[in-house]
């Protein structure tokens, strides 16, 4: 089962603005100091920091290597995928995330969300309505998530890898309309986590941000399984582009 949900382009660092000023100057590669921000996501603080660095390579030419650890992401992912995913239909199913982790798997990650799925259908008896539970129990679900670029964009490719239930159970999760439906679910949890932590285009003059084109994305192990997030691109700036960046 595979599935692909964009992201919007991420947009480099505020640091960046200075870094080309330098490169115009010096021709020389600059370092983007780490910078930490916070972001609210379903009402719970998570920081992300961004460094990199900026590379001269022809005239108006820069490149740009950035490098978004999500490690805070990773600690927070299951209240964040509990907000997204959890449901409770009387006469329907009903889905809690027990507990979520992703970990690297360079150039991927590998979410890991266990989670107690129950399906329920409403009968009528006696002049009432029943809920009548056909199937539950707990299930261990692995998604693998890899980024990709796509139109400037950062996409991502979702495919189950596995689902471990037992019996009736297992079935249910691994039909198309359960199993898509979830796949789909966790890929754009986490889409949006990663969209809100990386949009710093509010933070960029429009020359900066109009400027810069990804080239690659994929996922790192920034050590003892942190996640980290590498994204490879250019920026191509004119000396009036730049003039007009620093006036913004």
């Amino acid at each position: 089962m595979r599935g692909r949900v964009t992201l919007k382009a991420m947009r480099v660092p505020i640091g960046m603005l200075f870094a080309l000023m330098c490169l115009a100057q010096a021709q020389t590669t600059f370092k983007i100091p780490p910078s930490k921000t916070t972001v609210k996501l379903d009402q719970q603080p998570v920081d992300i920091t961004i460094w990199g660095t900026v590379s001269p390579m022809a005239s108006g030419t820069f490149a740009v290597a950035l490098t978004a650890d999500l490690g805070d992401l990773q600690e927070h992912l299951t209240p964040v995928l509990t907000a997204q995913l959890n449901r409770s239909d009387r006469c329907a199913d009903r889905l809690s995330v027990e507990r979520a982790v992703i970990a690297p798997a360079a150039p991927s990650g590998l979410l890991t969300a266990n989670v107690n799925f129950e399906r329920f259908a409403c009968v009528k008896a006696f002049g009432k309505q029943i809920a009548k539970r056909l199937v539950g129990g707990h299930a261990v679900i692995e998604v693998n998530l890899t980024p990709s670029v796509e139109e400037n964009d950062i996409a991502i490719d979702a495919e189950v890898r596995k689902i471990d239930a037992d019996g009736s159970l297992g079935e249910v999760l691994r039909s198309d309309s359960v199993g898509d439906s979830l796949r789909e679910k966790i890929a754009a949890s986490v889409e949006s986590a990663v969209q809100k932590l990386t949009d710093l285009k509010s933070r960029l003059p429009a020359e900066i941000g109009n400027a810069v084109s990804i080239e690659s994305v994929q996922f790192a192990d920034g050590g003892a399984g942190r996640l980290w997030l590498t994204i490879a691109g250019e920026a191509r700036l004119s000396a009036d582009q730049l003039r007009r960046a620093v006036g913004q």
